[in-house]
């Protein structure tokens, strides 16, 4: 099983790498092409932000959070972003990542964590369910890829949640 601690500046290599491998693969974003390192981090929480490492201590895999909006009503929902390696998929590191995030999120005092997945992106799905993740629906036509086997072609998204049996049960 991998480690999972708090992401560092050091790790925007592989964070960027990895996020790059996803990009490559047609179904895990809508980005064509990965992001400097001041952008990804701009547009973030500040915590919690995680990362996988393997046993020879190489980051394996990556979990953030965005906001979903800056009404305060909100200030307990975000958007979990995860990546696992292409090396490491199927190897347990999505789950236990997955589920640090979860516990992590619980801690910074978010509620809700809501995710949107490609359609076509059926280990993912799988995995957020496993991880306790109701799928919602899917966003029908949600946006039109610019690139890859799919350019031109637009995309359903599902639409998953987790709701905290810790935070905002009163």
């Amino acid at each position: 099983m991998p480690t999972i601690r708090a992401m560092t500046d050091r790790d925007a290599g592989a964070v960027l790498e990895i996020y790059q491998q996803g990009i490559d693969t047609g179904h895990a974003t809508f980005e064509s092409t990965v992001p400097g390192w001041a952008d990804f981090d701009a547009g973030k929480l500040k915590a919690p932000r995680l990362v996988a490492e393997g046993a020879d201590g190489e980051v394996v895999g990556w979990a953030v959070l965005s906001p979903t909006s800056s009404r305060c009503v909100y200030g307990g929902v975000a958007e979990i972003t995860i990546y696992v390696a292409s090396a490491a998929q199927g190897q347990g590191v999505g789950r236990t990542l997955l589920t640090a995030m979860a516990e992590a999120s619980e801690a910074e005092g978010i509620w809700t964590l809501v995710a949107g997945i490609m359609r076509e992106n059926e280990a993912s799905i799988r995995l957020h369910r496993t991880c306790g993740f109701e799928l919602l629906g899917y966003r029908k036509r949600l946006g039109k890829m610019s690139y890859g086997p799919m350019q031109g072609q637009w995309r359903d998204i599902a639409w998953m949640e987790r709701r905290s049996d810790v935070v905002g049960v009163d």
